[in-house]
């Protein structure tokens, strides 16, 4: 019995990026550490080569990252915003107000957020709170330091 994997919703940009990642992977960077491998594993002993054990991890780790995100991109469904009055999703850019202060965030899959970078997951708390309303609404969220309310202020 074969279980079905999670559709990974995510915009074109996101997947643009993960392709890239995956390509870098695969094309430039595996066959580099695979050829560490052989040559440390040339070195003899085995058992006391700190650099073919190290390699070793590497690769195990990288093939692990690859898996992923071939799983990820298979999965994958590009989400675009009509921009038909439909609120806040994915695609779409927010400006919220808070504390008297404005802020943009960019609502993206979960598998493209970058908090530092202002681009939060539709499945954050956030963003789960945001998702479907409209300019003009105001939503709380739990955060470290209470709640908070975020009034929308605009919708691209």
């Amino acid at each position: 019995m074969r279980i079905m994997a999670k559709q990974v919703q995510i915009t074109k940009q996101g997947l643009i990026s993960l392709q890239k990642e995956l390509d870098e992977l695969v094309d430039v960077k595996r066959p580099k550490l695979v050829e560490r491998l052989s040559y440390a594993r040339s070195q003899g002993d085995l058992a006391e080569n700190n650099d073919y054990a190290s390699a070793k991890e590497e690769l195990e780790f990288m093939d692990g990252r690859i898996s992923e995100l071939e799983e990820v991109l298979k999965n994958a469904k590009v989400v675009t915003y009509s921009g038909k009055g439909n609120g806040v999703a994915i695609g779409t850019t927010v400006t919220v107000k808070y504390n008297g202060n404005k802020n943009v965030f960019e609502i993206v899959g979960e598998w493209e957020a970058d908090p530092a970078n202002k681009k939060i997951s539709h499945e954050s708390p956030l963003g789960k709170a945001l998702c479907g309303k409209k300019v003009g609404e105001k939503v709380r969220v739990e955060a470290p330091a209470g709640k908070v309310t975020y009034e929308i202020l605009e919708i691209k």
